[in-house]
């Protein structure tokens, strides 16, 4: 999905990473918007990643329990990048929040998702 979409890591820094995702074809509703999935999809791959990043991943793993997002502007073409940040790590959920502009930097989507972390048996 991420290769699909053409989602790419940017930057890293001590607490976020950061995603760029083209607003194409690949990315667009039918009304020719940024797809509010794609949107969510973004969201979760660097939930995911980040997540994955704090742990041990030979002993654990990281499974999304829940994401939401709001769509607060529309895109219509060029790109989107994503930022995200940890507002808790703890030893079993972890909550990322990603924010989502356009390439003007206005806020068009704000994502949270829950994670779990498992011990690997």
């Amino acid at each position: 999905m991420v290769d699909h979409l053409g989602i790419e890591f940017t930057a890293a820094g001590e607490d976020y990473l950061e995603a760029t995702m083209p607003v194409d074809h690949r990315t667009k509703q039918p009304m020719g918007l940024l797809h509010g999935g794609a949107n969510v999809t973004l969201a979760e791959t660097m939930g995911s990643l980040a997540a994955s990043l704090t742990i041990d991943t030979s002993k654990q793993a990281c499974v999304g329990l829940e994401i939401n997002a709001n769509h607060v502007r529309a895109v219509k073409g060029g790109s989107v990048k994503g930022i995200v940040k940890p507002v808790h790590i703890g030893k079993s959920t972890q909550i990322w929040e990603i924010k989502i502009y356009n390439e003007s930097e206005q806020l068009c989507c704000i994502s949270r998702i829950t994670m779990a972390i498992l011990e690997k048996k």
